[in-house]
């Protein structure tokens, strides 16, 4: 346990977000990985495996109401002391850890031909899209597992065992992957299926590596059978956090399938620029993304400690580091945006999408930046509705303007971007305006003593 009510704020934000944001980038090689080989067969490939990992948002949904719930509570009573609670919501979070991978499994058999054929640009990219999904969705269901133990850390203040183990598990795919798509000692290539079962091999081995971890050096939370029997108040604790950041994420499965949507009317080779672009934007964002992670368990431990101005100090600070480097990002994107996609694709037509997607989308990344932050603080003070708020207010301002402006005969892709980039923006203003309202609800500020001393002395007058 990492006790982080003391010493710099900025460099416990440091020590936290440097092994999320390494953890993180190898998480998000999975994907690039797979889409490096995979693109190598072609468009419908390209299209089939971008649009079926869309479907990770869902996932990400039901991993982001067990994680946040899980690292919020476990985070405020670590602040607090309080080793009990912090253990029972570990082990209450592995079993609903255990009936979100069942509703996985269960869910992703029954409906991934349906979701391709109806986001899929043809029926090259719709079977392409099916074959992988088949394949990756044990991997999907194996990330629950992660995520409980991997936020039940983060909570207490640790963050480099989850990265290490990541890194292992994405070297491990990084490996299998020509091997199993391309078929590179076997002589026997599996395609996109291929891509999909090494995703899955690597997280399981993942999995268990963090189940060792557990069983043999964690001290602070650890299993415990005594707390397995499930316990309603419990998960209810879990789920009132959790819920909002799932909406969230369920929001973000919405934005990303309504733009597959809207852009499959311009051909696979659209779809396929679009998924390469979205994919290198959601490496970008990964430095934003772990400073919100960070500041997370940092502002929670001291919500429960009650350290209010030390809250006030760690948004703060994860508000400067954000965007300053999402301003340097953006300067990127803007300045030499090829260099980021020529190493995916050499389909002209396809690069061409993305790189026109990433010219546009960087003028949002500060905002991103800005919303992740707002997102986390709710996190830290236990309530997450005015995050989820923020983010549907994108349905009436991206989703029903985009579903609109596809049916126009002069809509362009161009439109559909410039359009994301002004959403992204109110959705900042937003939640900063509604955290703002958080803090001073919640955090009422706490006087100070500018003489401490004269406390202590003794009245003269009695």
């Amino acid at each position: 346990m990492q006790d982080l009510t003391q010493g710099s704020i900025p460099k416990h934000l440091v020590a936290l977000a440097a092994p999320i944001a390494a953890g993180m980038l190898f998480q998000t090689l999975y994907f690039l990985v797979d889409l490096y080989f995979v693109a190598k067969l072609g468009d419908a490939a390209i299209a089939g495996v971008s649009a079926a990992g869309n479907v990770q948002f869902i996932v990400m949904a039901l991993t982001q109401i067990l994680g946040v719930g899980t690292m919020s509570l476990i985070a405020q009573a670590t602040g607090r002391k309080d080793r009990v609670d912090a253990n029972l919501i570990f082990n209450q979070s592995l079993i609903l850890a255990g009936v979100c991978a069942a509703i996985t499994v269960g869910g992703g058999y029954a409906f991934s031909d349906d979701y391709m054929d109806s986001f899929g640009a043809d029926a090259a990219t719709a079977a392409a899209g099916i074959e992988y999904l088949y394949w990756f969705i044990p991997g999907l269901a194996l990330q629950f597992a992660l995520v409980a133990m991997g936020s039940a850390l983060r909570g207490t203040g640790i963050a480099k065992p989850t990265m290490v183990v990541q890194v292992l598990s994405v070297l491990l795919n990084a490996v299998l992957a020509p091997v199993l798509i391309a078929g590179w000692l076997t002589g026997k290539p599996m395609g996109v299926a291929g891509a999909g079962l090494a995703t899955s091999i690597a997280v399981a081995a993942a999995a268990l590596l963090m189940l060792l971890y557990f069983m043999r050096l964690e001290k602070f939370v650890g299993f415990d059978p005594a707390m397995f029997k499930p316990r309603v108040e419990a998960w209810k604790r879990i789920l009132t956090i959790g819920l909002p950041p799932g909406g969230e994420f369920a929001l973000m499965f919405v934005f990303t399938a309504v733009g597959y949507w809207v852009i499959r009317g311009f051909g696979a080779e659209a779809q396929a620029g679009y998924g390469v672009g979205s994919r290198i934007m959601q490496a970008i964002f990964l430095p934003a993304m772990a400073v919100a992670f960070a500041v997370a368990p940092l502002a929670g431990q001291n919500v429960g400690a009650k350290l209010h101005d030390r809250v006030r100090q760690s948004f703060r600070a994860a508000m400067l580091m954000s965007s300053v480097i999402m301003a340097v990002l953006t300067l990127l994107c803007q300045v030499n945006p090829e260099f980021l996609v020529r190493g995916f694709t050499d389909e002209e037509a396809v690069i061409g999408v993305a790189v026109e997607f990433l010219r546009y989308i960087s003028w949002n990344f500060v905002a991103a930046g800005i919303a992740f932050v707002c997102s986390s603080m709710f996190q830290a003070l236990g309530n997450t509705v005015p995050a989820l708020l923020s983010s549907a207010s994108r349905i009436l301002t991206y989703v029903i303007p985009a579903i609109v402006l596809s049916q126009l005969a002069w809509f362009e892709l161009r439109h559909l971007w410039m359009l994301s980039v002004v959403t992204a923006a109110l959705q900042a203003l937003i939640s900063y305006a509604l955290l703002r309202r958080e803090f001073a609800r919640r955090l009422p500020v706490q006087p100070t003593m500018p003489f401490p001393e004269a406390a202590a002395a003794p009245d003269l007058k009695a």
